[in-house]
């Protein structure tokens, strides 16, 4: 059921969003050097890989020095990259990994296969569903880049304490995903975004 919501919410998203998408595609364009978009290969249901979209945020060849975001002003974020993340606008062009199927409204954030390969068997079952643009742990953990800046190594403190955080909340969500789940996950997200 939640596949129907999926299909209708990304396709009216798309051609509702289109200016706002439009707009942010070329401020990304002309703010600084590189393409509109950024693709990055994630691992989706049953460790499939696909290549995740969203606008780029961050100068070229930014990802080479670490695959985390740390802090709210992380130098390898672009002036315009700052105001998209702040109102998760550089993630609306998922709404075409939904409507192709990679991806779902809801359900666990999709990771790098760097930390997927970090999962234990039991953790591996988050991948049974389709990985989403937002989830429990998404509104739980907004401020998690600030979180990483305070620590000494934010890669090794995300392995450890964030992400298997992350992944029994959203293991909790994959055992009972309901409609009313879905639906009260993505007012939570809205709520969220609203707020900044």
């Amino acid at each position: 059921m939640t596949r129907f919501f999926d299909i209708l919410f990304s396709f009216l998203g798309l051609i509702i969003l289109s200016p706002i998408l439009a707009v942010a595609a070329i401020c990304v364009k002309f703010g600084s050097k590189g393409s509109a978009f950024y693709k990055q290969k994630r691992v989706g249901k049953y460790g499939k890989e696909f290549l995740l979209i969203k606008f780029r945020t961050m100068h070229i060849d930014a990802d080479k020095r670490g695959l985390l975001t740390v802090g709210g002003r992380d130098p390898r974020i672009t002036t315009t990259g700052y105001y998209l993340r702040k109102y998760k606008l550089d993630e609306l062009p998922q709404l075409w990994n939904v409507l192709i199927g990679d991806m779902s409204i809801v359900g666990p954030r999709p990771e790098v296969k760097r930390y997927t390969d970090l999962y234990t068997r039991e953790q591996l079952h988050i991948l049974d569903v389709r990985p989403g643009i937002t989830d429990e742990a998404s509104v739980k953990y907004r401020n998690e880049n600030e979180i990483l800046s305070t620590q000494p190594d934010p890669e090794q403190y995300y392995i450890i304490h964030v992400m298997p955080a992350k992944i029994e909340l959203n293991r909790i969500y994959i055992q009972a995903p309901t409609i009313l789940n879905y639906f009260r996950i993505i007012f939570l997200t809205i709520g969220t975004i609203f707020k900044k």
